[in-house]
């Protein structure tokens, strides 16, 4: 399984930002906005909390495996799996959709005098903290998953000719 890269992440959030804040503009000549739900910070933090506790979960049943503890629990391999590729979608999940809240907010900062856009400009601020707060939590886990390296492996690929 390839790992996340934080520029694939990143080049997520802004193309997802700058087509939000071009629709955001689109959407405000037409006379109306799309609203940023209050839920979608909240959702973001619980899938954040999730993936973290995971994660702690995780190191802390390896590193009891490690250190040989009596009565430890190992780690299912295919549990840890499930987890990893739920921690990769969420990252990249949630960089859309921080960036997607980021234009939208980004524009919204245009129109602070009206009390409605300021909230939601609020709204749209704390979704794109808690999308980066998802991303956070799934590069951890990604890392607490991650195998060790085999350090007797043959990186040719081919036995080497005598």
């Amino acid at each position: 399984m390839k790992q996340l890269r934080i520029r694939t992440l990143a080049g997520l959030f802004l193309v997802a930002g700058v087509l939000s804040w071009a629709g955001a503009r689109f959407w405000d000549s037409i006379g109306t906005l799309p609203r940023v739900p209050l839920a979608a910070p909240i959702v973001l933090a619980v899938i954040a909390v999730i993936l973290l506790a995971t994660a702690l979960s995780i190191r802390a049943r390896l590193r009891a495996q490690r250190e040989r503890r009596p009565g430890a629990k190992g780690v299912d391999p295919l549990m840890a799996a499930r987890a990893l590729v739920f921690g990769q979608a969420s990252a990249l999940v949630a960089a859309l959709v921080a960036g997607m809240y980021g234009g939208t907010g980004a524009f919204l900062l245009e129109h602070l005098d009206v009390p409605a856009r300021r909230d939601q400009a609020i709204y749209a601020g704390f979704s794109v903290l808690t999308g980066i707060a998802v991303i956070a939590a799934a590069l951890f886990l990604e890392r607490v998953c991650k195998l060790p390296e085999d350090d007797d492996e043959d990186h040719g690929g081919a036995a080497p000719a005598a």
